[in-house]
């Protein structure tokens, strides 16, 4: 008897949105799910840790992994940084049957959507546009000009919502939560 293979899902959405947040709650109730930690080239932000949030590594060492063939998707974020998923240990759990989750921008979706076409893409929306300008900017984590740079980019991103297999509006963390715990298979 065969079993259907684990499914890979990726949740993205514009910047501010909530997507660590509604991660962090899903981690919480599931301390076993994978989810990836991605590379960047950027650098850390306050109580961010190595390994834990992401992997910080130098654009020369971004290189040798896009070089190698070691990222299942990578992308020039907000025109300053490059993120991107590290194929191995996504693999390593698909090949167990276990689920993967991938939280990444929409770049990172498209590349994925490109190699692994069976992954579910999930796009984590805000209430309004206002509430996503009230979040990013009540945040405090970047100055003005990059608040600007990231609500532009947040425009676009909101304008590939149809490029999406569901859509989960971030309402309220808990409520965004269990839609997303469903959509993953993980509710009893």
């Amino acid at each position: 008897m065969s079993s259907a293979p684990a499914r890979l899902t990726v949740l993205a959405g514009p910047t501010a949105v909530g997507k660590g947040t509604v991660v962090t709650e899903l981690r919480r109730r599931h301390p076993d799910l994978f989810v990836s930690v991605s590379a960047t080239t950027r650098s850390p932000r306050p109580g961010e840790i190595n390994g834990v949030h992401y992997h910080f590594v130098t654009d020369e060492e971004f290189d040798a992994l896009v070089a190698q063939g070691q990222m299942l998707e990578w992308a020039l974020v907000h025109g300053a940084h490059r993120y991107g998923t590290p194929r191995r240990p996504v693999q390593d759990q698909l090949d167990a049957g276990r689920p993967a989750l991938l939280e990444i921008d929409l770049d990172g979706a498209r590349q994925v959507h490109q190699t692994m076409p069976e992954a579910q893409l999930v796009f984590l929306a805000p209430p309004s546009w206002e509430e996503l300008v009230a979040r990013l900017t009540g945040r405090g984590t970047e100055d003005a000009h990059e608040q600007e740079r990231r609500l532009a980019t947040a425009r676009m991103e909101m304008d590939a919502i149809d490029e999406f297999d569901h859509v989960i509006i971030n309402d309220t963390v808990a409520r965004a939560t269990d839609e997303l715990e469903g959509l993953l298979g993980l509710k009893g």
